[in-house]
């Protein structure tokens, strides 16, 4: 069975470009635009894709309360212009960033290593 990925991401657009990005991919994804649906709707997966700006939680609150209804699995966080204090807070819990625009394979890529690590 292919990997699961969870995205949650609000952006309609960004949010469907990258579901069809991992999906190419082979794996099996599912994409929320709210945080707490996620939480709550998301099977257990192999890869967190989550944008740093959502309603009501940044990405890192999210990433650390996967944390603690299952084994937090890999993450990657998605933003724009990550400041010193979000590159820390990333750095500290493990977790990837990747800087939009998104105009190469670099998230495939860091999923990739995510989901199969050397």
């Amino acid at each position: 069975m292919p990997a699961h990925i969870v995205i949650v991401e609000d952006d309609r657009a960004v949010r469907a470009a990258l579901a069809f990005a991992l999906e190419a991919e082979g794996w099996r994804v599912s994409a929320f635009a709210d945080p707490a649906v996620a939480l709550a709707r998301a099977a257990p997966a192999a890869c967190l894709v989550v944008d740093f700006h959502l309603p009501g939680i940044d990405g890192l609150e999210l990433i650390a309360a996967w944390g603690l209804r299952e084994p937090r699995p890999p993450a990657v966080l998605i933003t724009a212009s990550p400041n010193a204090s979000c590159r820390a807070r990333a750095a500290a819990a493990g977790v990837v960033i990747v800087e939009k625009p998104l105009v190469n394979s670099e998230l495939v890529q860091r999923v990739r290593d995510a989901v199969q690590p050397d």
